[in-house]
């Protein structure tokens, strides 16, 4: 017979919560039309294999000045956050930073968005990291606020994806593979305030996922680094295998979004909301097939914004806070190409 002691219900374990979102696009959309004139492309191809409409890019195209660092773009998110969390930064116990494409390899981009919000004497944490680079920082500032001993902090993803990008290449030759680059990313930043009460836009982090995938596995993307040493050589700082992308992103977002449910208790009708992984215009539409939830309502973005990487979880956030409903439950899932990360998390609305 149990005693009363071991017949209670174990504590439900502490909650985060997101109080308030903001995202940051540099400049006026660029379409498929413009980017297709300046690189000499078939704007057909744009549209039937990319699937993306329009992007934004921290660099002018036709003169390649650049108009916007990453640390700006995170600035200006940043701010809205705060502003929709009724926060003022000096409430700010701590900032988390998710970048695949930093504005130096030294200092640490999130520390020149500290200085820009005026804060000092916290911790600050950049996690270089593709598109799982901002789930990744959604998971160090739960942790900070559940069980770190801090109140509220904030969660930052963004990427400047144009820095990249050679337009002065001819690429009337180029194959499908390499143009890829130079049509299916764009800019942009987000932000989040995360606390460990509920406030402002009361969302609650129900579970996160994160776990790497890729042990002997070829990566499906690289970014370089270029130093004096090798900054001549005759290589792209982007390769991608796009087929080896399209051929496993599908299957591990099903993966993903089961391994959720099944963790959370939660049955496929019990999800209002589906965020899924934003690739291209394309390929999400096709992922958001294969993850087969009739019955929740899809909440993309990539098709208006390129695929900015650590920018889209937040873009994507910010479309659902003016959807979701008190009680209603949403579900994100991301993939990480480059070697092959498994991401997603769980949010409810109170």
């Amino acid at each position: 017979m149990q005693s009363p002691q071991s017949s209670q219900q174990a504590p439900s374990p502490p909650v985060a919560y997101l109080a308030g979102v903001g995202t940051a696009l540099p400049g006026d959309p660029v379409d498929n039309a413009m980017l297709a004139r300046t690189l000499g492309v078939s704007e057909e191809w744009i549209d039937v294999f990319i699937g993306t409409r329009t992007r934004h890019f921290a660099r002018d195209l036709e003169s390649g000045e650049v108009r916007w660092s990453l640390a700006d773009l995170c600035g200006r998110a940043v701010e809205q956050a705060l502003t929709a969390s009724g926060l003022a930064p000096d409430e700010i116990d701590f900032v988390v930073m998710g970048t695949a494409t930093p504005d130096h390899l030294m200092p640490a981009t999130v520390n020149h968005v500290a200085d820009q919000l005026g804060l000092d004497q916290i911790p600050t944490y950049q996690l270089q990291s593709g598109c799982a680079g901002a789930v990744q920082a959604l998971e160090l500032g739960r942790t900070l606020v559940t069980g770190g001993g801090h109140q509220t902090g904030l969660v930052i993803g963004g990427d400047v994806c144009s820095k990249h990008l050679d337009l002065d290449r001819d690429l009337s030759g180029a194959a499908p593979s390499d143009l890829v680059n130079y049509v299916l990313f764009g800019d942009g930043a987000g932000a989040a305030v995360v606390s460990s009460v509920p406030r402002g836009q009361r969302l609650a982090v129900r579970r996160v996922l994160n776990r790497f995938t890729g042990l002997g596995r070829e990566p499906g993307q690289v970014i370089d680094w270029f130093g004096l040493a090798d900054r001549y050589e005759d290589r792209q700082a982007v390769r991608e295998d796009y087929k080896a992308i399209e051929e496993s992103v599908p299957v591990m977002a099903v993966e993903i979004l089961w391994e959720l449910l099944e963790d959370l208790d939660w049955s496929p009708e019990q999800v209002d909301f589906l965020l899924p992984p934003q690739l291209s215009g394309r390929m999400t539409r096709r992922i958001a097939e294969q993850l087969d939830l009739p019955d929740a309502v899809e909440v993309s973005c990539v098709a208006d914004t390129g695929n900015n990487g650590n920018a889209l979880p937040f873009l994507q956030l910010e479309a659902l806070i003016g959807k979701i409903g008190q009680g209603q439950r949403a579900l994100a899932v991301a993939v990480e190409s480059s070697k092959w990360i498994k991401s997603g998390f769980a949010l409810e609305k109170i």
